[in-house]
């Protein structure tokens, strides 16, 4: 009941921006879908004519729907850019499929002594399609519109990863902040949008007959009401635009404290992390969150701002143990022994550097940097797992599970199964807490803020390093059952980061000559 009153507390203070977020995500769903109607029945039309191209068609547009969202995203924003666009053209992609079977379904359907019945009366084929076969196809053609519609609205969500808009950046927001009353915010207007759109096409179905011209109209009308708000806008904007992923944004430590120690105030896109640094390099944006020990910002030749107020607070890597696994299996606090304090800042950006830009794999880099170090590496036996080492879904975290799952195969008769690429905190904390995996690498900042939900700016509170990190670790014991063991020795607290070019040509080193550039720039504009 409590979480039920924190939910509607939530969705009342942030009703405004739930509000542009539903229209957002109502202009994506709705032009996506009107481009996806014209060509999609016309293809089917086509392809019901011509059966020798039926199923390369079918075939095409079948293979389509297998390509995962955010890899034909990612595919898209070299080509197009960032923001509606991309979404646009996903959106319409992933809808043709059940359009143009259905429209081909439908019509191949019609009983064929209809049609011969109709041929007989002296009628063209354009008269038979529209006067015999579409009206009895409607059925069937319906029920692929209200799938592709449905569909839409739940991948909309997703493209909120690319600065589309819509109700995916509460969703992401809350995934990564363990927010649940903030995924509630973008998941049930969400869903209601899903269930309204599938009830009205349902009503439409009946009487489309009678409507089917002022539809038309309606559907045309509102298209060219709603892309002066969703779709122009990205094509003509030339201010300096900063992309951040959805975590950073709400965090105290991230964005919103920003504000407050450098009022530091942009025009802010929310970007998946693996493709922010490709709109970075792209010139799709001008400035990114990032980690001090990224590898990506030496391969794309990008410049770290200093952070001159030390607002960031420290972001210590630290193996964190289900309770219940460190009891049962009490060796593992010596075999992280071995690497306690042994991985440097400078280290860490060569490992992810290794993997980044030279395309090594997570696991020759980290067995080559054990070896480094003098420990074994040679056994791999991937039997029956007795531990489950997860990580989150960046590429630091790939390496630093797979140097924890060599050290455990290798100073122990343990197996270990490896859970890669977790999206986000929550899910990562929440599956240790429920025992679905047993360890995985996290960062003191996010135990303080996100996991044990901190809640005060850095420059607010009184904890130093050391202090921080005995009381993340104190609290997630005493809390969650939780253990966290020795830091690693590496600080991947978060940093700003621009393309090294332009940052040169505008003199900006620290945060505080942006914020001076920006407020030049808003004088001469």
């Amino acid at each position: 009941m409590i979480q039920n009153k924190g939910l509607v507390e939530f969705m009342l203070c942030n009703q405004g921006e739930i509000l542009e977020q539903t229209f957002e995500h109502i202009g994506l769903t709705l032009i996506s879908l009107t481009i996806s109607l014209i060509i999609g029945i016309a293809l089917g039309i086509f392809i019901s004519w011509n059966k020798s191209l039926k199923n390369f068609v079918l075939g095409f547009v079948s293979v389509i729907q297998t390509i995962p969202s955010i890899a034909l995203l990612g595919f898209l924003i070299p080509l197009v850019g960032i923001g509606p666009v991309p979404a646009i053209i996903a959106l319409f992609l992933y809808a043709l499929l059940p359009i143009v079977r259905n429209t081909c379904t439908g019509i191949e359907e019609v009983d064929p002594s209809v049609k011969e019945a109709a041929k007989g009366m002296g009628m063209s084929n354009l008269q038979i399609l529209t006067r015999i076969e579409l009206p009895l196809a409607v059925p069937v053609i319906f029920a692929g519109i209200r799938t592709a519609t449905v569909l839409s609205v739940a991948i909309a969500t997703i493209c909120a990863y690319i600065a589309s808009g819509g109700l995916g950046k509460f969703i992401f927001r809350g995934i990564a902040l363990n927010d649940t009353n903030m995924i509630l915010a973008g998941a049930i207007p969400a869903a209601t949008l899903a269930i309204f759109f599938d009830f009205s096409l349902g009503i439409v179905q009946k009487y489309i007959t009678q409507i089917v011209k002022p539809l038309i109209i309606f559907l045309i009308l509102l298209v060219f009401i709603i892309v002066p708000f969703v779709f122009i806008p990205s094509l003509f904007e030339n201010s300096f635009k900063a992309g951040f992923v959805p975590e950073f944004m709400e965090r105290e430590d991230g964005y919103q404290g920003l504000i407050k120690c450098y009022g530091l105030k942009l025009k802010t896109k929310e970007l998946e992390s693996q493709l922010m640094f490709q709109a970075l390099k792209d010139k799709q944006v001008d400035l990114i969150s990032g980690n001090f020990t990224d590898g990506r910002i030496k391969a794309y030749k990008f410049q770290i701002l200093e952070d001159d107020k030390h607002f960031f607070p420290p972001y210590y890597a630290v193996p964190v143990i289900n309770g219940k696994t460190l009891r049962k299996y009490p060796v593992l606090r010596k075999i992280f022994s071995n690497i306690e304090g042994k991985i440097s800042n400078k280290k860490m950006a060569e490992l992810n550097y290794r993997v980044e830009n030279n395309k090594e794999s997570p696991h020759e880099v980290a067995k080559d940097f054990l070896n480094e170090l003098g420990l074994k590496t040679s056994r791999e036996d991937r039997g029956k797992a007795d531990i489950i080492v997860g990580s989150k879904n960046f590429t630091e975290q790939f390496i630093l599970a797979e140097i924890f799952s060599i050290l455990i195969e290798n100073y122990s008769n343990l197996n270990v199964e490896l859970k890669k690429g977790l999206a986000g905190t929550k899910i990562c904390f929440d599956a240790l807490k429920n025992g679905e995996i047993d360890l995985y690498p996290e960062y003191t900042g996010t135990g303080f803020f996100v996991i044990l939900h901190g809640g005060e700016a850095p420059e607010q509170r009184s904890l130093q390093i050391e202090e921080l990190y005995d009381f993340v670790k104190q609290e997630s014991k005493k809390r969650f059952d939780v253990n966290w063991l020795e830091p690693l020795g590496f600080n991947n607290t978060w940093v700003l980061v621009m393309r090294e070019d332009e940052a040169k040509k505008f003199n900006i080193k620290t945060i505080s000559d942006l914020k001076k550039f920006l407020e030049d720039q808003a004088k001469k504009d």
